[in-house]
């Protein structure tokens, strides 16, 4: 991390992009702006104001400046859905979901009730993260509390908004990441009242999903988010059809596999569900009716063989959609990459996502998703300086590409398809710089 000096006013200059409305939703013309050589105030963690580069360094001449002329600025990514305890599997081989977590994300997790092996991993996570352009996640921890106390308190240190549970697990898992009914209770309670809204944190009660929750479980959680109701409640839902039938014969009395959820009184608008590929009408309108948000994990759904997500169709129904890597099934931690799986996911159900899409998908449809849309995922007056720098010609094949651009588009889409963590010049978290790359 860079020490820069904290709260010192600031000011930013660059292709300043920020949105008004939603893309998926409205025109582009009316749903985007992109200001060429504008700078952004900030001031302590906020964007104070965003105006003429000139005028705002006479109002402000005590403030550091920082000069992204050739770059873009624009909120940083938030990931709606994320595994931090399986950094270290990323990219294993080989395996479809259920062989997956029995091959290689339960012993990894097994290990996370060691403090200094969740600290070291959480660390090394958030550098990943940051160096990507990423400054806010929604993350499952294991069912350790020790894992859900690493993530907050490293999350703390570099004021980052985190979202984060620890996850509920008292049947199909091994012995030693069980839980039972009463034990997830009481400590996601604990966890709860030791780090939901201490200054950034938020936590979200965290069933796995339902076929590793007994009946018991699910309705004790249930239970405890009618307590506390502002938490977020994240879960699985619909990721594979080998996952769907396995949960119909543990739910045989259920009507589908949200309802595996409904039924035990984690179904709201605080909800958020990961995958959501193979829903029935019936999910779609319950997920519709209540305000619910799902999570489109691009990278995931291709690497374990999961389906396409219908990003058209759930969009028409207005669900709020993030984005997200779901690291470690997820094969990256670029959302840049992310944002190219998506497209390609879309165009294989012929439908062409614009590049504003993918960026509002990464930054103002998760936030939206989260229930952050208030404070982070735009550059906006009065948001949290959560900041980033693109630059636009990371690699000479880039390069090539961007120099035929015609607008600002054409110029910014081949650093969605083929940018990764070369592309991200600089990152600000709440007014500090915490990564730069020589300019």
């Amino acid at each position: 991390m860079i020490n820069n000096v904290a709260n010192k006013k600031k000011i930013l200059i660059g292709t300043v992009l920020s949105f008004t409305e939603n893309p998926f939703h409205y025109g582009l013309t009316d749903s985007v702006n992109i200001a060429e050589n504008t700078a952004v105030l900030i001031d302590g963690n906020k964007i104070k104001e965003i105006g003429s580069p000139n005028q705002l360094v006479a109002s402000a001449p005590d403030a550091e400046v920082y000069n992204f002329q050739e770059k873009l600025l624009m909120s940083g990514f938030i990931d709606a859905h994320a595994h931090y305890p399986q950094t270290p599997i990323i990219a294993s081989w080989g395996k479809r979901l259920i062989d997956w977590l029995n091959t290689y994300t339960f012993p990894e997790e097994e290990k996370y009730g060691n403090s200094k092996y969740a600290e070291k991993i959480a660390e090394l996570y958030l550098n990943f993260l940051i160096s990507n352009g990423t400054t806010s996640v929604s993350t499952y921890c294991t069912t350790h509390p020790e894992s859900v106390d690493a993530i907050f308190s490293t999350a703390q240190r570099r004021n980052m908004c985190v979202v984060a549970g620890k996850n509920a697990m008292d049947r199909n898992a091994p012995k030693a990441l069980l839980d039972t009914p009463q034990s997830a209770y009481d400590e996601s309670k604990k966890l709860i009242h030791k780090w939901h809204r201490t200054g950034r944190l938020r936590y979200a009660i965290t069933p796995r999903f339902s076929p590793t929750s007994s009946p018991e479980q699910l309705s004790m959680l249930g239970e405890l988010w009618a307590e506390y109701p502002d938490c977020l409640m994240q879960t699985h839902l619909s990721e594979q059809v080998d996952e769907i039938e396995w949960v119909k014969s543990l739910f045989p009395n259920s009507r589908d596999y949200l309802d595996t959820y409904e039924q035990f009184g984690l179904l709201g608008a605080n909800a958020i569900f990961g995958h959501a590929i193979h829903l029935k009408k019936r999910e779609i309108d319950r997920l519709r009716d209540v305000g619910a948000g799902v999570v489109h994990c691009p990278t995931s759904n291709t690497f374990i063989g999961s389906g396409l997500f219908d990003m058209e169709h759930i969009q028409k129904q207005k669900i709020p959609v993030g984005l997200a890597t779901d690291t470690g099934g997820g094969s990256s931690f670029s959302m840049l990459r992310t944002m190219a799986s998506c497209y390609e996911i879309a165009q294989l159900r012929n439908n062409a996502l614009h590049p504003a899409q993918l960026l509002w998908l990464a930054t103002m449809g998760s936030a939206k998703a989260l229930h952050l849309e208030k404070e982070i995922g735009n550059l906006k007056v009065g948001y949290i300086a959560d900041v980033i720098a693109i630059d636009l010609k990371s690699t000479d094949v880039i390069t090539q590409r961007a120099d035929l651009a015609i607008d600002i588009w054409e110029a910014i889409f081949p650093t969605l398809m083929m940018g990764d963590d070369r592309a991200i010049a600089a990152t600000f978290i709440a007014g500090d710089l915490v990564h730069s790359k020589k300019m």
